[in-house]
């Protein structure tokens, strides 16, 4: 697949000129309403199947195939990402007006960082084939051990990552509107909003160690990675509006997301004896999601919840965690 630098530049156009469209009509802190959100997803799901579309005209059908595979898990393990954002930031009662700002920065850190992964990626498999094995026996082990593991609860303050920041950086307990930094008595002090950024932060990378090894799982084409996983993660905040209120209804959410990893890992474990077809694969992946979900809904109609972080004063202090994950 011959993709000229000028097409390269012109992705990334589009995606900083989307991110400055959504910084600017987030320039003021809110609280993102349910009806907000939706029109921000439906705007993020239709520029990335437009996309798609370009890809498949341009390219073919195969290309164009392989690009929404890899759209569609990376959509489906947000979901995921959705869950762990609502604990951390109800964890630290992070006033919903705030939340946007936090999801904005952790999503441009995301794309710097997972393009980084997928260069890095892209250089071992060109050099190394044979760790398409290793990726897919990572991704067996992780699909099984997510399904072990499907409810079990994360506790942020065991986070090692917030344990060192709480050593190593001066912080203040109280939240200043949308700061990451305040100036008190002549020093720098990080607020707690900051903290919840390198926690956001460091998940998504956490999650990023699934998520590119198993797009490489359909197509090892950069420029396909890269598109696929940028077009589902910018949508990620509005998602998280979205979803957040019912996550708690999502009970067979990682039992999906563990046959869709065990399904990628399997099908790079088998690319010299089997290559299966790109339709099966994005039907197996639509197919697994779709069922978690209606299932989830289905089996937990009638529950409420409330909102993640959804106090409407900034806290001076992070609330006691629910419980441990593990």
């Amino acid at each position: 697949m011959d993709v000229p630098f000028w097409a390269w530049a012109a992705v990334l156009a589009v995606i900083l000129a989307m991110l400055a469209v959504d910084l600017l009509a987030h320039r003021t802190a809110h609280v993102v309403s349910v009806k907000e959100a939706a029109t921000w997803s439906a705007v993020w799901v239709t520029l990335g199947l437009a996309f798609g579309g370009v890809v498949w005209w341009a390219y073919g059908a195969r290309a164009g195939g392989e690009y929404f595979a890899g759209y569609l898990i990376e959509k489906s393990l947000a979901i995921d990402n959705v869950f762990v954002f609502a604990l951390i930031f109800t964890y630290f009662a992070v006033p919903r007006e705030y939340q946007h700002r936090v999801l904005f920065y952790g999503v441009l850190g995301a794309l710097v960082f997972r393009a980084v992964f997928i260069a890095g990626g892209t250089v071992l498999i060109e050099n190394f084939a044979w760790i398409l094995y290793l990726f897919g026996a990572f991704l067996v082990f992780t699909g099984w051990k997510m399904f072990r593991h499907r409810h079990d609860e994360m506790d942020p303050s065991r986070n090692p990552v917030l344990r060192l920041v709480r050593r190593r950086v001066p912080s203040t307990d109280e939240y200043h509107g949308q700061k990451f930094w305040v100036k008190k008595g002549g020093r720098w002090l990080a607020t707690p909003l900051f903290t919840v950024l390198v926690l956001v932060e460091t998940t998504d990378i956490i999650f990023a160690v699934d998520s590119i090894p198993a797009i490489f799982a359909v197509t090892q084409e950069p420029f396909l990675v890269f598109t696929s996983n940028a077009f589902a993660i910018l949508g990620l905040r509005a998602m998280y509006f979205l979803l957040a209120d019912l996550i708690h209804r999502f009970v067979y959410l990682k039992t999906g997301l563990a046959a869709i990893l065990v399904f990628v890992g399997v099908k790079m474990l088998l690319l010299d004896v089997y290559k299966v077809p790109i339709w099966l694969s994005v039907t197996v992946i639509a197919t697994s999601i779709t069922l978690a979900v209606v299932a989830s809904l289905r089996a937990t109609r009638g529950q409420q919840g409330s909102a993640p972080g959804s106090v409407s004063e900034p806290a001076s202090s992070a609330p006691a965690p629910a419980g441990p994950r593990h």
